[in-house]
């Protein structure tokens, strides 16, 4: 083996700690510390609040709330908990577009459930127009249902 190439060994018996940083031993150009008030403001800000057609808004939630009474025929779950609701858009026309599914497309209710949705989401107050678009993909499965359906049906 090369010389230079040895890793060379030392023992000693102690090693002196390293030296404590002190507080009279900062730099004078270190920034200055942040005040205690940073988050002044912040904390006591009001949220901006939801237009009534956007999630959260008062128009948005009734229209949601008509769609949890609509009850499945075969499974005793609410249609937007069983996850057949893929969206709901209203503008500020007060034109409500309600995009939904079915469990299978041989549903017997296949004729009756988009229009008994367009009925309901009519009738809330706010809604001029109510329009139902039926999709078939992505194909409805069970993973789509809220937590609250699954314990219902004994799935969780």
């Amino acid at each position: 083996m090369n010389e230079d190439t040895k890793i060379r060994t030392e023992e000693v018996s102690a090693v002196p700690p390293a030296p404590r940083a002190r507080v009279d031993d900062a730099v004078d150009d270190a920034p200055a510390p942040r005040s205690r008030d940073y988050l002044d403001g912040f904390l006591t800000q009001t949220p901006v609040a939801a237009g009534a057609g956007e999630p959260g808004g008062d128009l948005y939630e009734a229209v949601i709330a008509a769609l949890k009474e609509i009850f499945d025929p075969e499974i005793p779950v609410n249609i937007y908990d069983l996850g057949l609701i893929y969206g709901v858009d209203i503008d500020a026309d007060g034109h409500a577009l309600v995009t939904m599914t079915l469990t299978t497309p041989h549903c017997p209710v296949a004729e009756s459930m988009p229009s008994e949705v367009e009925l309901r989401v009519g009738s809330v107050p706010g809604v001029g127009v109510a329009e139902v678009n039926l999709v078939w993909d992505p194909p409805w499965d069970p993973q789509k249902m809220s937590d609250e359906a699954k314990l219902e049906l004994g799935m969780l």
